[in-house]
């Protein structure tokens, strides 16, 4: 289903909503207004309304969201409707830790694959995967896995970016604290821990 050029800002609320949907839906409700919703994150309750009708009119006056319904709405938006596998590289202290997080179910993710190039992990089994040589990425292309997260050091993460593109990955996680440099159709996220925690002190208060 197309749909028109979203914010950026809509997109990366959409999974924020995803989440605490979900946790209403095990609590019990059925449906929530966009007040409720509102109380519990943090975000007004016409930015919510505004971000979901981008995609269509999801709620019903006097009654809200019907929060199942809701779910599945945004999971097909976000395309999570079906299970991502996901291909790993740099198992480290980093790395190992990404395997082992549970929370990435929630989406729908599944990380099936892990490379490394220290042949003291090649072999080792984290969260039911087994480590593999970097060598082996290539491999990816027959497995159906076009994500990728790159857990490596920042001198090891174009040659890293490189070789999941040349075997047929799409979206990339990079870890790494630099710029990845791939084609247009390939999709970039960076997390940079360090510089989101450096614009922390900014904003507290000083003694």
């Amino acid at each position: 289903m197309p749909y028109r050029k979203i914010p950026d800002e809509t997109i990366r609320r959409l999974p924020i909503y995803l989440r605490d949907l979900t946790g209403f839906l095990k609590q019990g409700y059925k449906n929530i207004s966009s007040k409720e919703l509102s109380g519990h994150l943090g975000v007004n309750p016409w930015q919510i309304r505004k971000d979901l009708s981008n995609f269509g009119a999801f709620g019903t006056c006097g009654v809200g969201y019907d929060v199942e319904k809701l779910i599945r709405q945004i999971k097909k938006i976000l395309k999570l409707d079906t299970i991502r596998k996901a291909a790993l590289v740099g198992v480290g202290n980093l790395g190992s830790a990404v395997l082992a997080y549970p929370g990435f179910a929630l989406y729908g993710f599944e990380i099936a694959a892990a490379f490394d190039n220290d042949s003291k992990k090649i072999g080792k089994v984290i969260n039911k995967i087994t480590v593999q040589d970097v060598s082996k990425i290539p491999s990816l292309k027959n497995k159906d896995i076009r994500i990728g997260i790159i857990t490596v050091p920042r001198q090891a993460s174009q040659i890293t970016a490189d070789a999941l593109v040349n075997a047929g990955v799409t979206g990339i996680l990079n870890f790494s604290p630099c710029r990845i440099k791939v084609p247009k159709k390939v999709k970039v996220i960076t997390i940079n821990i360090a510089l989101d925690l450096a614009r922390l002190p900014y904003y507290m208060p000083t003694r």
